[in-house]
This record gives structure tokens, C-alpha cells and sequence, in this order.
């Protein structure tokens, strides 16, 4: 069957199957924080197995598209620690960034379902881990639906992919720059927001006006058993009415998305 010179013993080639495990796990760092952070791949409603998967498969262009990463050798010790910092950070700003902008639908749900007097009903979030209104559950799913729709999740994930290129692991990261991405999606968030649930949470404010103005002027109509049914009524007649207008705001959300990552990422030498 030919001498040992011809078939190399199988544990010879061990370090180099080592060296290019940890070259693998490292390169999933960045990538599977950004996926556990945001909000479309990192919710409670997707498995733990599926998130492990897809952090994997994912990883795999990383290596093959012959990115700059450190040598196995520095990722023996406790000189690694600040590379895999560093990675952790870009990837869990990013998918925090998202999320951040993602609560923009949930804030208006929240907000309207609480003028509207419909912030009793309410149930189990996975997402969010607690109760939330009802009416913020559905517009957080509108949104989610609109993001896959418009290929928002191939956008982000290309983002995220070339951001290797652009901020190579071990690069110096401009962390001001960071805080200030987090803070600026927090305003966006909270202007998007308003701008989502400033239409229907006005004509609420009108027929609130005028139900206490009725309540008002005759005293023996019941505000509960008169005004609760025409608030409600009123509620989901102005969501059905409004529907069309806010996938278009929600869209924009998305895109805002997009382009805060493109701009984090892929903007500037530092990430």
C-alpha cells in the first residue's frame, strides 16, 4: 500500500486546521453580533438555531473574499481581546442603530393605542420580552413586513459584509463616532415616530375635544357608553384609512436604516 512517505499521517495538518477554525470564529464575531442585535434577525422569534446558522453561512464570504484578518498567531492570547472587542462593537452598534430606528413603529402604535383608550389590550411581545399594546405588535410587524419587502435584509447584510473592506478587523474605530450614531438614531427614531402616529393621534384630539364638549353641554350622556365606542370606531377607521400613508412612512424608515448603516460602516476609513 506504499511506504509513509506517500500518505502523511493525519494529525500533520492540525495546526492548519486550527489556525483556520479561529480565523473562522473571528470572523463571525462581527457579522453574528450584528444579526443577535437587530431587530429582523435577533427578535425571540427566531430560533437560536436558525441565528447560529445564519451566522455561519455568513462568515463563509467573509474568508472567501480574501479579507485582511489578523494572523491566527495573535489570536492565541490575551492580545486578541481588543480585536474581538473591537469587532463585537461594530457589529452590535449596527444592529443596535437598527433596532433603535425599528422602535420608531412601535412607539406610534404605542402612542396611538394610549389616545385611542386601547392600551388594555395588550399581550406578550416576543420581541420585546413584555406586554405591549396590540396596535404597536401589528405596526412593528408592518414594518417588518415592509423591510423583507422593499429587500431591506439583503441591504443590510451587504452593508455589513463590505464593512470587512472598508474597516478591516483589528483597524482603529473612531468610538465617539459610534456613540454618535446611537445618539442620532434615538432622534430619528423619535421624529419618525411622530410622523407615523401625528395624523391619527390629531383627528383623535378633535374627537376627544368634541365628545367632552358634548359630555359638556348634556350632562346625562354617559362620556364611557357614548364616547368609548366612537373613539374606537373612529381608531380603526382612521388605521384603515392611513394604512397606505404609513407603509410609505414605514418605508422610509427602512431606507433611513440603510443609509445610517451605509454611512457607519462605509463612509469613512474608521468605522
Amino acid at each position: 500500500m506504499g511506504g509513509g512517505g506517500e500518505f502523511p499521517l493525519p494529525g500533520m495538518g492540525l495546526t492548519e486546521v486550527i489556525d483556520w477554525l479561529a480565523l473562522y470564529l473571528f470572523s463571525m464575531l462581527r457579522i453574528g453580533a450584528f444579526l443577535m442585535a437587530s431587530p429582523a434577525f435577533g427578535g425571540r422569534f427566531v430560533p437560536g438555531q436558525v441565528r447560529l446558522m445564519a451566522i455561519a453561512i455568513l462568515a463563509l464570504p467573509v474568508m472567501s473574499s480574501g479579507v485582511d484578518l489578523p494572523a491566527p498567531a495573535e489570536l492565541a492570547g490575551l492580545q486578541a481581546l481588543p480585536l474581538i472587542l473591537k469587532e463585537l462593537a461594530i457589529g452590535l452598534v449596527a444592529g443596535m442603530v437598527l433596532t433603535v430606528l425599528f422602535g420608531a413603529a412601535a412607539l406610534a402604535g404605542d402612542r396611538i393605542a394610549a389616545t385611542a383608550g386601547l392600551g388594555f389590550a395588550a399581550q406578550y411581545d416576543a420581541s420585546a420580552g413584555g406586554q405591549t399594546p396590540v396596535v404597536a405588535q401589528l405596526f412593528g410587524l408592518f414594518l417588518l413586513m415592509v423591510f423583507y419587502s422593499v429587500d431591506g435584509h439583503l441591504a443590510v447584510i451587504r452593508i455589513v459584509l463590505e464593512s470587512y473592506a472598508a474597516v478591516p478587523p483589528g483597524a482603529e474605530i473612531d468610538l465617539p463616532r459610534l456613540v454618535q450614531a446611537g445618539i442620532i438614531a434615538g432622534g430619528q427614531m423619535f421624529l419618525m415616530g411622530t410622523m407615523m402616529m401625528l395624523p391619527v393621534i390629531a383627528v383623535l384630539l378633535l374627537l376627544n375635544m368634541a365628545v367632552g364638549v358634548l359630555t359638556r353641554s348634556a350632562p346625562t350622556l354617559n362620556i364611557f357608553s357614548f364616547g368609548f365606542p366612537v373613539t374606537m370606531t373612529v381608531t380603526l377607521v382612521l388605521l384603515y384609512l392611513s394604512t397606505p400613508g404609513m407603509a410609505v412612512a414605514m418605508e422610509d424608515v427602512v431606507r433611513e436604516g440603510v443609509a445610517m448603516l451605509e454611512a457607519l460602516l462605509l463612509g469613512g476609513g474608521n468605522g
